[in-house]
């Protein structure tokens, strides 16, 4: 059933959605049922060419993110507004804190790790013999077990495959047939997994089970008109909430764990990748975005594309999880 999808090999335009910004602003001042939203504060205009897999690392005091075709793992500080890289030398789509030291990334060759000092090592191969897949976002399970999956690099086909990362270095399959595998979250008690594939146009949640990391009963929490854009990165709230980056969708947008949206963050940028609860309370959700496919006059109408925004919700996050391995 997952399987009937119209190819999108365009999904890097930022022109994919009909929703402009006047709509989005619109809709939320006009609508008494989304919850109000501070403005997002431009916290480090980086002019990344996509900013991904923001994490906070709270032993650093910085929020990682990745630039995934730069090759480069940021570390921002907002106690001091700097910005340091880690060059890694291949695409690099997530990053996550490893509880033995440095951290663990999903690299275009597979699940790899890269140490304080940047030096990059390789855990595991993945798809070796599929060049034309790379992989993409992830995140870690609460057991400790880091999920990462893989996309053809022209999104012409659903040939990407969703791995498991355990804390023992072995890699599981997880989900196949995937188009662009993308941002995923638990629930704040872990007994739901969620998931999005950017071209199904959907986020799906599961049944999930922590001791096994086995997802189950997958079914749709939110369906998204395409006209709205693609939903890309997320992440989970203290409450349970999602909040979901939306590409081409020039907002964040937040849901209830039934699937019911409670509030939309606009953006003065088309392509909104993903977000990250961060700071030493995780009262601030960061949100990272991208420059990429925009032509010469987008750009300039979108200055701050491929910036790193931050908002305060009234609620805020939870610590995110390492890879035990």
């Amino acid at each position: 059933m997952y399987r009937n999808l119209t190819p999108i090999s365009t999904y890097r335009s930022a022109r994919l959605a009909l929703i402009r910004p006047s709509d989005l602003r619109a809709r939320t001042e006009g609508n008494d049922s989304l919850r109000p939203l501070p403005e997002a504060e431009l916290v480090l205009d980086a002019g990344a060419e996509v900013a991904e897999g923001p994490v906070w690392d709270a032993d650093s005091g910085c929020l990682i993110w990745v630039d995934i075709d730069r090759e480069a793992v940021h570390f921002f500080d907002p106690a001091t507004g700097e910005d340091s890289v880690i060059p890694v030398g291949q695409s690099v789509g997530a990053v996550a804190a490893r509880r033995s030291g440095g951290y663990v990334l999903a690299l275009a060759d597979g699940f790899g790790a890269v140490s304080v000092g940047g030096e990059t090592t390789i855990l595991a191969a993945v798809e070796d013999e599929v060049p034309e897949n790379r992989m993409n976002d992830g995140k870690c399970d609460p057991g400790g077990r880091f999920f990462a999956g893989t996309t053809r690099r022209d999104f012409s086909g659903p040939e990407g495959t969703l791995y498991r990362l355990d804390p023992d270095l072995s890699v599981r399959t997880v989900l196949t047939d995937v188009w662009i595998s993308n941002g995923m979250g638990w629930s704040p008690d872990g007994s739901r997994m969620y998931f999005i594939d950017s071209l199904a146009h959907r986020v799906d949640v599961f049944d999930y089970e922590v001791t096994t990391g086995a997802p189950t009963n997958r079914r749709t929490l939110v369906q998204v008109p395409a006209a709205e854009g693609n939903p890309d990165g997320m992440t989970v709230d203290a409450a349970g909430n999602l909040w979901v980056a939306f590409w081409g969708g020039w907002a964040a947008r937040c849901f209830s764990p039934d699937g019911k949206l409670l509030a939309e963050l606009p953006l003065p940028v088309a392509n909104v990748t993903s977000c990250a609860f961060g700071g030493p309370d995780m009262a601030d959700l960061y949100v990272t975005t991208a420059s990429l496919g925009l032509t010469g006059e987008e750009r300039e109408a979108q200055s701050h594309a491929g910036g790193l925004f931050r908002i305060s919700p009234p609620t805020g996050g939870l610590p995110p999880h390492d890879f035990a391995g």
